[in-house]
Order: C-alpha cells, then sequence, then structure tokens
C-alpha cells in the first residue's frame, strides 16, 4: 500500500512513469532527482499518508525502499502512540 501511493506520489513530482519505480530505484540516479525534488516527495508522501517524517529520516533515504522504511518506522511509531 505505502508503495503504490509512494509511486503516485514519485510519479507525479518527477514526471516519470510509475512503471520506472521500484523498490531498488535510487531518487537521483535512476529518476534524476535533486535535493529539491526529494523534499517536494517527501512533502507530498506526508500529505498523502497523513505522516510526519523528520528531517533525519528523510536525510537517510537513498531509494524507494528506504522511504518505504521510513514511512512504515513512521506508522509503527504512531500506532505504538495511540491510547488503548
Amino acid at each position: 500500500m505505502e508503495f503504490e501511493k509512494l509511486k503516485k506520489v514519485i510519479a507525479e513530482v518527477l514526471n516519470v512513469d510509475e512503471a520506472e519505480i521500484t523498490m531498488d530505484t535510487t531518487f537521483e540516479d535512476d529518476l534524476g532527482a535533486d535535493s529539491l525534488d526529494i523534499f517536494q516527495i517527501i512533502m507530498g508522501m506526508e500529505e498523502e499518508l497523513d505522516i510526519e517524517i523528520d528531517s533525519e529520516a528523510a536525510a537517510d533515504i537513498v531509494t524507494v525502499g528506504d522511504a518505504v522504511e521510513a514511512i512504515k518506522m513512521v506508522k509503527k511509531n504512531k500506532n505504538d502512540k495511540k491510547p488503548l
């Protein structure tokens, strides 16, 4: 689910075909994204998935798979903090 939503955001921001995007795709080398593009993708992820990725986690994102893992961690932490 996260991967599909992320692919949609990436395709919109970078104007690429979703079929080109895999978990191993790198934002800079494979997709030609610059730092502003990556910032826009992260903002899009946050909006689409109703999450907030801190700047430390964002700095570690190199591949699409890294972004998916960051999303999963944020969602897990968010769910862990919900009252019972």
